[in-house]
Order: C-alpha cells, then sequence, then structure tokens
C-alpha cells in the first residue's frame, strides 16, 4: 500500500514503483508514477545533502553530470519515498501534460545495428548487390546526426523539402515517401571522458529513450552515396520524455547474438550488454509492428566503446540511438520502408485506409516494455509525433 493514488501505479503496469523514470515538467525535474508525475522540488527535504541540490534544478542536466553512485543512491532512495504509506512533506502529484525535453542535447549519434534492418534496407536499396556490406559484422556502424533538431515526444513534425532523384536529373520539393525508424536510444552522463571502454560504458549511460529517427526515403536514396544520411535524417528527431533509468532494466538483460566473425578485443564483452525490450509501433492506432530489440547486432556498451575508441569525448547530455530496431519476421519490421517492401505492399490500417509511406496528418507512437523483478513490468515511455504539411 502506498500513499501515491493511481491505479497504474503497480508492479503490472509499466510505469509503477519498478520503472520511476526521470523527466521534467514546469515545476521542475520529476519522476512518472503511473499516470501522473511526482514534482521532486518541493520534497527536495527528503533526499538532503547533493541529491536535495540535483532533484531542485530546472532541467536534468546537473543529475547527468553526476556519476553512477549518485544516482543509485537517489533511485534506492525514491523507492524508499514512493512506496511509503504516508506522504513526504510537500508531496503533490501533477499531470504529466507539460513535461518537456529533459536535458539538453550534447552529441547525438545514430547506429545501424539491427542486421536484419541492415539487410532489408540493402535489398530495397542495392537490389543488384550485396544485402549486407563487409563491415558490418566487425564494427557499430553509425553516423553523427544534428542534435539542434531532436524535439521532445508529442511535437508535430513537418514534413521535409529537398532534393530526390527525378526522370530527367534532381526534381526539389517537399518528400513524399516520409518514414519513421523505431529506436532505442541512450543518454549519457557521468564525468567527461574519452575512449569507454566495454566494462565501463554502464558508468556513462544513466538511461533509456525511445527514439523516432524521422526519415525522407526519396531524399535519403539519392544524397546518400558516398557519405551517409544528411537531410533526410537531419530535420527531426523524437525523444520520449521520461529517461528510463538503466538500473531499472537489471532484468532485462540477455546476451546480444553471437557475431559470425570473431570481434576486435575492444568490442568483446565481458558480460552481457543486450536489452530484452518488446517495442510497438503504432500508426494512426493501428498496430503495424512489434520490433525486439533482444535481436540486435550490437549493444549499447559496444557502440559507446567504438564511438569513443578514436579519442571522441563522451559528456553528459550526449545521446545515442540504436538505429531502427527489426526482427526476421514482417510484423516485426521498424520502418515503413521495410513493412511496404519499398512502397510495393501497402498497409492496411484500421480506418480501411492503405498507407506505404507517411501522409500530412498521419500519427505515429512507439511505446516499449522490459521484464522486471518478480514479474514485473518495466516501461519506457512512449514517442509520439503527428505529420504536418511542408513549410
Amino acid at each position: 500500500m502506498t500513499w501515491i493514488d493511481d491505479p497504474e501505479f503497480t508492479g503490472d503496469h509499466p510505469f509503477g514503483p519498478q520503472t520511476l523514470p526521470y523527466g521534467v515538467i514546469d515545476e521542475g525535474v520529476a519522476v512518472r508514477v503511473g499516470g501522473q508525475a511526482l514534482p521532486l522540488r518541493p520534497i527536495a527535504s527528503s533526499f538532503g545533502g547533493r541529491l536535495a541540490e540535483l532533484v531542485s534544478a530546472d532541467s536534468l542536466d546537473p543529475l547527468l553530470a553526476a556519476d553512477r553512485p549518485l544516482w543509485s543512491e537517489l533511485r534506492a532512495r525514491l523507492l524508499e519515498l514512493v512506496t511509503a504509506t504516508r506522504a513526504p512533506q510537500g508531496a503533490a502529484l501533477a499531470p504529466l501534460a507539460s513535461a518537456r525535453l529533459p536535458f539538453t542535447v550534447g552529441d547525438y549519434v545514430d547506429f545501424y545495428s539491427s542486421r536484419h534492418h541492415a539487410e532489408n534496407v540493402g535489398k530495397i536499396f542495392r537490389p543488384d548487390g550485396a544485402a549486407l556490406l563487409p563491415n558490418y559484422t566487425h564494427l557499430p556502424v553509425g553516423y553523427h546526426g544534428r542534435a539542434g533538431t531532436v524535439v521532445v515526444s508529442g511535437t508535430d513534425v513537418v514534413r521535409p523539402k529537398g532534393q530526390r532523384k527525378g526522370d530527367h536529373g534532381p526534381v526539389f520539393g517537399p518528400s513524399v515517401r516520409l518514414d519513421i525508424e523505431a529506436e532505442v536510444g541512450f543518454v549519457c552522463g557521468g564525468p567527461v571522458t574519452g575512449e569507454v571502454s566495454i566494462s565501463a560504458a554502464a558508468d556513462h549511460v544513466f538511461g533509456v529513450v525511445l527514439v523516432n529517427d524521422w526519415s525522407a526515403r526519396d531524399i535519403q536514396a539519392w544524397e546518400y552515396q558516398p557519405l551517409g544520411p544528411f537531410l533526410a535524417k537531419s530535420f527531426a528527431t523524437s525523444v520520449g520524455a521520461w529517461i528510463t533509468p538503466l538500473e531499472a532494466l537489471s532484468r532485462a538483460r540477455v546476451a546480444p547474438p553471437t557475431p559470425p566473425n570473431p570481434l576486435l578485443p575492444y568490442l568483446v564483452e565481458d558480460t552481457d550488454w543486450g536489452l530484452d525490450l518488446a517495442l510497438r509501433v503504432s500508426w494512426n492506432d493501428t498496430i503495424v509492428s512489434d520490433p525486439p530489440f533482444a535481436s540486435m547486432a550490437w549493444t549499447f556498451a559496444q557502440q559507446l566503446a567504438h564511438m569513443t575508441v578514436n579519442g571522441a569525448t563522451v559528456r553528459p547530455g550526449d545521446l545515442f540511438a540504436s538505429g531502427t530496431v527489426s526482427g526476421p519476421d514482417k510484423y516485426q519490421r521498424g520502418s515503413f520502408l521495410e513493412l511496404s517492401w519499398g512502397g510495393k505492399e501497402p498497409i492496411e490500417l484500421k480506418d480501411g485506409s492503405k498507407r506505404t509511406f507517411l501522409e500530412d496528418g498521419d500519427t505515429v507512437v512507439i511505446t516499449a516494455t522490459a521484464p522486471g523483478e518478480d514479474g514485473a513490468v518495466v516501461g519506457l515511455s512512449e514517442v509520439a509525433g503527428t505529420v504536418r504539411p511542408a513549410a
């Protein structure tokens, strides 16, 4: 029995006491409790010392700049407070509606870590070539994205404009093949450093968010060779408003798929950092895909190790994403490019309409859950967005 009066604040709901994701609302730093938020500034005196300063901030930036021991201490104290029978002095629940981007996004890196997705895209974009390029099984392929266009869940996405291939050379205009990519993102924290080893990766990842890396496939197909994604990806990347702490996923850890070749030593894991996350993609309230994150070829620890092995720094607020999550079956594909197989196989929505790519007014919502202790369900907060016409 807890003082929090919310029917969704139980272990069999995604945002019970087993999850406690962090976010920022009008009242400042908060944790999500069921379908509500608990602002932490009014109860800062219940934490004391350094923790009181961290929970009294206007964003999660100071908390991200702390370290793993402080994150663990805060989570343990929060769990005590939210499961108590009596509310701490000053506690008052608030709506989730005012949630905003909870941290300052530093560098943004997007990976390409689903072998199933990479093979599908290779077959669609390069039908006469190899589906998988030779480097794929030796390193986590990735690219640097645009941090300035990372937006919080619920933000409308304006259809981008750019060049695409025409019958007689390039044409310019709004993308006609606007797509989504269902991904998992990792929010960095801890001391600024370079070259993070596999064994130290967890000390530099504060938590996990869902990501929708919106993609203009027609622009991408024209521009991506030889240097990769550019305008087709940089117009918008949506992230969930609430960051699930990495510690909440301790029961979701699994072994990643065995690579087909030996890895270089810096990419060999000393412990398994695959995560058993079950994603779900809804298109205008129609469930169209259930991508499994456990099938990803590369883990976040390997991604972070590779991202910094050249000496590049990792800083609090840096964000890196997994790349599209896709499984081996059609209903597990995490992009509409794959689901419609390049536009050749329309998807029927429950209102009877058919889609290959996004139309203006379409809404996409991505959710995810993971197993917790004693049968509990751990949640990753939804990432949602609605497409608006090109400016």
